[in-house]
């Protein structure tokens, strides 16, 4: 097996990310170099997005480019959602295209990727095209079993994948045909994963899944998020503990408790919740309603006084009508939610929502997606503009000028949140933590002073 070069541009969300790291450290502990110019590559792989038109549309372009860059003797792979969904057509409308795989093949890709010469060129004859998730998932742990990742030089900061799939069947998702039916990952391997996390220099660790808070109930017959964070906190060198993708019908008094009393945890818990209107929650076939959904943010505040609370908004979906709007948007104002952000709704094939009457033409989804951030960034001020003077842990991101850097504090995910810009006379490097003042405040962005 000759030593191959693979570039590998990733797409989409953290999950794809997680499962990117996954494959570089199998390509790598078989021979491989992974590189960062596509020129520079033998082999070129996508992992691509699948989930709404617009992720759909941004990686067939980039497949397109890459293709583009593709010379004598180079490979062009892809994989990943937009793979798993549309292989047979994207088989069939990109001859440029080597291989195709879908989101469970990665244990299978780095050995075809680095078999032997005639191997090599019968794969290389015509696309690949892999077996469908839902065809692939008899083996509950098969594909969440440990795995090595790696990592960029310097990362501080990486995302902890501790199950895959989901049995929530939201009608305008597409998620458990692309990945399955939800499966949790052993307690035992995500703490070794975390580990070797700590050991590469992460320290904060972002928690994923398409519902952490379902966590173990499918291996161990009950909700185990809490029993995994705390062993999750005794890890060595891990500083901060994200949790993303809380539903509010997993939010149990065991872990409030758990969050409200592991100083290593986070104050921040991002909740889909989609939408607050019965009607449209109702269509989008939610387990949630307006008032479950209220009442999970009152006891979190309550119990967490200091919680900072995301979620994201999916407006003008088909049947929504102005009063379920005004609803929404009179939530926004109230509830006043911490990280709030909204997109408009996407008529997915294949999806139930895309036999749903009602649908609502571009412009006025559009328009309603503005209302929300409207509100929003109204309310975004008002909540930064309390926290002026205040002192808060701040992670370092990046310096941007002399003396000046970027960074986050607990209650801020990285490229989704708000930024804090602050000065400092000390030489700061990425990854660090340390504590800055709010001298003043913006809709989503701070600034201040570290305070030695």
């Amino acid at each position: 097996m000759s030593r191959k070069n693979v570039y590998i541009d990733t797409l989409g969300c953290a999950k794809n990310e997680y499962d990117s790291q996954m494959l570089a450290a199998a390509l790598v502990e078989r021979g491989c170099s992974i590189v960062f110019e596509p020129e520079d590559a033998d082999i070129m792989i996508v992992n691509t997005c699948g989930f709404i038109e617009d992720a759909k549309k941004e990686s067939i372009a980039r497949i397109f480019e890459l293709a583009e860059e593709k010379g004598r003797g180079m490979k062009l792979v892809v994989t990943g959602c937009l793979s798993e969904r549309y292989h047979s057509e994207l088989a069939e409308e990109m001859p440029e295209v080597d291989m195709f795989f879908g989101v469970n093949d990665y244990d299978r890709l780095p050995d075809i990727l680095t078999g032997d010469r005639e191997e090599a060129a019968d794969k290389a004859a015509a696309p690949e095209v892999a077996a469908r998730s839902s065809d692939m998932v008899g083996d509950v742990l098969d594909d969440l079993r440990y795995r090595k990742r790696d990592f960029d030089e310097g990362a501080y900061t990486g995302y902890l994948k501790i199950a895959e799939g989901c049995n929530n069947a939201c009608s305008f998702c597409a998620i458990p045909s692309i990945r399955g039916h939800y499966r949790s990952k052993r307690i035992e391997d995500c703490v070794r994963e975390a580990q070797d996390m700590a050991d590469a220099g992460i320290r904060e660790l972002i928690l994923i899944a398409q519902d952490t808070s379902q966590y173990g109930r499918d291996l161990y017959g009950k909700l185990c998020l809490p029993e995994l964070l705390k062993k999750l906190c005794a890890i060595d060198g891990i500083e901060w503990i994200r949790l993303m993708y809380v539903y509010d019908n997993g939010i149990t008094d065991e872990l409030v408790e758990t969050i409200a009393n592991e100083p290593k945890i986070c104050k921040y818990i991002d909740m889909p919740i989609q939408h607050v209107s019965d009607n449209v929650l109702h269509r989008m076939r939610r387990q949630s309603t307006g008032a479950s959904i209220r009442a999970a943010i009152t006891m979190l505040r309550e119990r967490i006084p200091e919680v900072h609370i995301r979620t994201t908004l999916l407006v003008g979906f088909p049947g929504e009508t102005e009063e379920d709007m005004d609803e929404l948007l009179g939530f926004i104002d109230t509830m006043k939610i911490d990280r709030l952000g909204a997109f408009a709704f996407s008529d997915e094939e294949g999806t139930p929502s895309y036999e749903l009457d009602g649908k609502l033409d571009e412009e006025t989804k559009q328009a309603r997606r503005n209302a929300v951030m409207e509100h929003q960034l109204r309310v975004s001020e008002e909540l930064n503009e309390k926290k002026i003077g205040k002192v808060y842990e701040v992670i370092v991101d990046e310096m941007i000028d002399e003396d000046v850097y970027s960074g986050r504090t607990r209650y801020d995910s990285p490229e989704i949140d708000c930024n804090v810009a602050f000065r400092s006379t000390r030489d700061l490097y990425p990854g660090d933590i340390v504590n800055v003042r709010i001298d003043n405040a913006y809709e989503y962005d701070l600034e201040g002073e570290e305070v030695l």
